[in-house]
């Protein structure tokens, strides 16, 4: 019997010259293959598929990390610079010996109004830019913005305050919308990589809806820790450099008559001069390279440290829908019964935090206990609530209800408790109590904002949907800071009477919100569009679509039926039956290749 010829025969084995080849194999053998180009021999398949998954699970961690840290420095640097100027702005002396007749209260004033208004047009335009630029993308040019309004403090004028503030009025809507956007999607990221042997055994099954929930509140507390530390780091350009220059509270304090509950506006009565001598240009040029240098820090961070949101067919397909549509879904997701209730939280939530930093600090600290301990009193409600922010984690054993409504009612029991003090002025006995009462404010912000983030989330999983929603509870915090704004000279019972009633008609709309969905109502959402792509790429020559929708998905693999509460669409019936088998799979139509080789897709390999 003849021995079989080898599998892979080596060139030049039977060659007429030589002992052996260039490879080493004596003459008449032929080198083993697997030896040339086969496995390592100590691989592990399974050790390498879970330490690449463990990569991806520490890249979400750094993306998480590196935002939460980017919007934190970003936010810290424009509070405390916008703080410091509006200070040195109210002092006459500085006003007279370095300007002269400039106007800059004037100044202050449209500048205060193009932060505050500009907003309310963002509605129009948020969805457009994530959708255009991509969620990380925005989130570093905001931060960019943000940095061009440091910039121009530089050279105060007219034309440089006040167009940097409407730009960077235009850009707080999308940096937030993108940051909620971008949280979300690293929880959902991270639950991928935590079970990606169940979508090996399963790819064509959606995870159950809210299997995200937890990393999503996990990442959500580490976000608004971040956050919430913003407000104690703005207060470092006055402790460290304006408190040496303000007079004590006997002089700045001396027309004040009544403070709290009984005060009118803010500050009726504070001395005009505040200020014992003028800060030099050279020390004011150092503070604002500073603030200037951690703002390019926060650039980088996001920039360089932040990964995509979505791979980038993923971003084809959210921009495929078309822009008409884009510009619409955010009012036409109104017709959704779960957003209409939550909107009255939204006004609170902006409402409250407004409150800390003017009704609160101002109102009741400064009017009593004089300007130089205005940044401990928020260096407390920061600590607070950046400490507090922890008991949001409550929600992995709790109903997710519960932190919420806790933090509401700890609010409640503040304001109504403020609705009857009226601290004394130049008074310092009762200074702890101040300091109580905002840290224990914070106490509230971190649960209202931890869990109103990690509601949304979880209510609209779809990758589809976020920036519209989180876009509209932005831009409602928005409109509550501008109302804020408007209302800043009517009496103190006023604004706690309007604090109370809009948290009172928040806890009763969501508890009736959460009944609705106990009860099993369907809310009803807008359709959002298939992709419409104009070229079609390689990308659809796989059997899996990575680009489809959850909602696409779920239409093609359980035939659009959802269960009661989980936002199914509802999608109008097609004209006629197609004609041709259906495949099993997520139907589409053959690409041009395809249809070259008489295939009708990938259904058919």
């Amino acid at each position: 019997m003849e021995a079989e010829p080898p599998l892979y025969p080596v060139a030049g084995a039977a060659g007429p010259q030589g002992d052996e080849d260039p490879l080493g194999v004596p003459d008449g053998q032929a080198a083993p293959l697997d030896d040339l180009v086969g496995a390592y021999p100590n691989y592990n398949e399974e050790e390498e598929e879970r330490r690449y998954y463990r990569r991806k699970r520490l890249g979400v961690l750094k993306n998480v990390l590196a935002a939460s840290t980017g919007g934190s420095l970003t936010y810290g640097v424009y509070l405390g610079l916008l703080q410091m100027q509006l200070i040195l702005h109210y002092d006459e002396t500085y006003r007279e010996v370095k300007y002269g007749n400039m106007g800059l209260p004037d100044i202050d004033s449209k500048m205060l109004m193009g932060i505050n208004v500009t907003p309310i047009a963002a509605l129009l335009y948020t969805p457009v830019l994530i959708r255009f630029f991509g969620t990380k993308w925005v989130m570093f040019l905001a931060v960019g913005i943000y940095a061009l309004f440091v910039s121009t403090n530089y050279w105060e004028r007219y034309y440089t305050l006040v167009p940097s503030a409407v730009t960077l009025g235009m850009a707080i809507v999308p940096l937030w919308a993108s940051m909620g956007n971008y949280i979300t999607r690293m929880a959902q990221k991270y639950y991928e990589y935590s079970h990606y042997k169940e979508q090996e055994q399963g790819p064509q099954n959606r995870p159950p809806r809210g299997s995200h929930a937890p990393y999503l509140l996990v990442f959500q507390v580490i976000f608004y820790g971040f956050f919430h530390l913003s407000f104690a780091c703005a207060q470092l350009p006055m402790v460290y450099f304006l408190n040496h220059y303000l007079y004590d509270l006997n002089h700045t304090l001396y027309n004040v008559q009544s403070c709290g509950t009984n005060s009118h506006g803010i500050l009726s009565g504070f001395n005009k001069t505040v200020l014992r001598t003028l800060p030099r240009s050279r020390n004011l040029i150092v503070v604002e390279s500073v603030l200037m240098a951690v703002a390019f820090v926060a650039m980088l961070l996001v920039l360089g440290l932040c990964g995509a949101a979505y791979r980038p067919t993923e971003e084809i397909d959210l921009r495929s829908v078309g822009w008409g549509n884009i510009f619409q879904l955010p009012f036409k997701h109104v017709r959704d019964f779960r957003l209409r209730h939550l909107v009255p939280f939204f006004i609170y939530s902006g409402f409250e935090v407004l409150f800390a930093c003017t009704g609160l600090a101002l109102g009741y600290g400064v009017c009593s206990v004089g300007l130089e301990r205005l940044a401990y009193l928020l260096a407390a409600y920061s600590l607070g609530a950046s400490t507090a922010s922890v008991l949001g984690l409550l929600g992995l054993w709790l109903p997710r209800s519960v932190p919420l409504v806790a933090g509401a009612v700890l609010q409640l029991l503040l304001t109504l408790c403020l609705f009857f003090w009226a601290p004394v002025p130049r008074v310092l006995q009762h200074s702890w109590l101040l300091y109580v009462a905002a840290a224990l404010w914070g106490v509230g912000s971190a649960l209202n904002k931890t869990g109103l983030s990690t509601l949304l989330g979880i209510l609209y999983e779809d990758k589809e949907r976020q920036d519209f929603i989180f876009t509209i509870y932005h831009w409602w915090q928005a409109v509550a800071i501008f109302a804020v704004y408007l209302g800043s000279s009517l009496p103190m019972k006023a604004k706690l009477s309007v604090l109370v009633l809009t948290l009172v008609a928040a806890v009763t709309s969501y508890l009736w919100m959460e009944q609705k969905l106990q009860r099993g109502v369907v809310p009803r959402q807008p359709r959002i569009p298939r992709p419409q792509h104009k070229v079609r790429g390689y990308r659809y020559l796989e059997d899996d679509n990575s680009d489809a929708s959850d909602a696409e998905d779920e239409r093609g693999h359980d035939g659009g039926g959802g269960g009661p509460g989980d936002g199914a669409e509802e999608e109008a019936p097609s004209a006629g039956p197609r004609p041709g088998p259906e495949p099993a799979g997520l139907s589409r139509r053959s690409c041009p290749y395809e249809q070259a080789l008489g295939g009708d897709g990938p259904e058919e390999l």
